[in-house]
């Protein structure tokens, strides 16, 4: 299934997590964020490229990656249902550098019993680290689930956990 959204222009982007995608719509707000993403993903949002337009996204993730910055300000448009969108802005409310169970997260929206439904609509969450769905995990702990593969959930967690740690835990 092709998911589809109103870009207008697209562009891509070199990070340490590995090549990114993202689009924008007519208002430069991000619809997506995709990393490694593959041709087929590409075509099939073709639009304009315009890494230029990408300015703002690429200096905030060039924070993110010096350590400079752990949350983001950009003009969000994820196409979503309510349901979904109430996820995402919860998921937007994890601290860097924290994690929260499925059902944790249910708990916060309060929907006892919905974890399910609350990691479906994380799975589905177009905009990858900057609606840091990376943060959630099983109930046990386990990563589970990441629609940019489990190597990718754990080194965006890594990444952020080592930069979060007190001082000399992650010490060799």
């Amino acid at each position: 299934m092709t998911t589809t959204f109103p870009a207008s222009r697209h562009g891509l982007l070199d990070t340490r997590f590995g090549p990114a995608a993202a689009w924008l719509n007519a208002d430069g707000a991000l619809l997506r964020l995709l990393f490694n993403p593959t041709p087929q993903q590409l075509a099939e949002h073709a639009c304009r490229r315009d890494d230029g337009a990408l300015r703002e996204v690429a200096r905030q993730l060039a924070e993110y990656q010096a350590g400079e910055r752990q949350s983001f300000e950009l003009a969000l448009a994820p196409a979503g249902t309510p349901f979904q969108q109430q996820v995402w802005a919860a998921l937007r409310r994890i601290p860097y550098g924290r994690t929260v169970s499925y059902g944790e997260l249910a708990l916060l929206l309060d929907l006892p019993g919905g974890a399910r439904a609350v990691g479906r609509a994380n799975a589905t969450n177009p905009i990858a680290l900057i609606v840091p769905c990376h943060r959630v995990l099983g109930a046990d702990g386990s990563l589970t689930g990441y629609a940019g593969g489990l190597p990718l959930k754990a080194a965006l967690l890594r990444f952020e956990l080592e930069r979060s740690a007190p001082p000399g835990l992650f010490a060799d």
